[in-house]
């Protein structure tokens, strides 16, 4: 029974990556492809790889970092107890919930801010006639004096 493999352009054209992102992937211990050809020069990449490849992208939009990532998909490659992987996993989960959650409000009060703002402006345009701001005359003296 043959093992599927794939090419670093096959994994880089199907997660839509660039070939250097797949190396730096590679660089950062995500992904451990055999050589193969002239010196080594040939990426061959396993289903395992693959795999690997795909819950690294997933940890990432999960803003976790490549090394967070790399230490939680790790833990796979160990005896197959999945407890601590899942407590890992549910500690990094929630550390990233709250920063989140923190941006989140952060957002969310800029944005009433804004809103305060869009309100006192529309007020002031819908008045009968708004006024330019004048300069004041000792200022407008020494303005024309310069």
């Amino acid at each position: 029974m043959a093992t599927t493999t794939y090419t670093i352009s096959d994994l880089a054209k199907e997660f839509d990556l660039t070939t250097r992102a797949m190396r730096f992937y590679e660089d950062m211990g995500l992904l451990q492809p055999e050589r193969s050809g002239p010196g080594g020069r040939n990426r061959v990449y396993s289903a395992r790889d693959r795999t690997r490849l795909k819950l690294t992208l997933r940890a990432k939009r999960l803003g976790l970092s490549l090394t967070e990532a790399r230490e939680i998909i790790d833990m796979y490659d160990s005896p197959r107890d999945t407890g601590p992987q899942l407590k890992k996993f549910l500690a990094v989960l929630a550390g990233h919930r709250k920063q989140i959650e923190e941006q989140l409000a952060e957002l969310q009060a800029n944005l009433e801010e804004v809103k305060v703002h869009e309100k006192e402006a529309r007020a002031l345009l819908s008045r009968p006639k708004v006024q330019e701001a004048a300069v004041p005359a000792g200022r407008a003296r020494k303005l024309r004096q310069a």
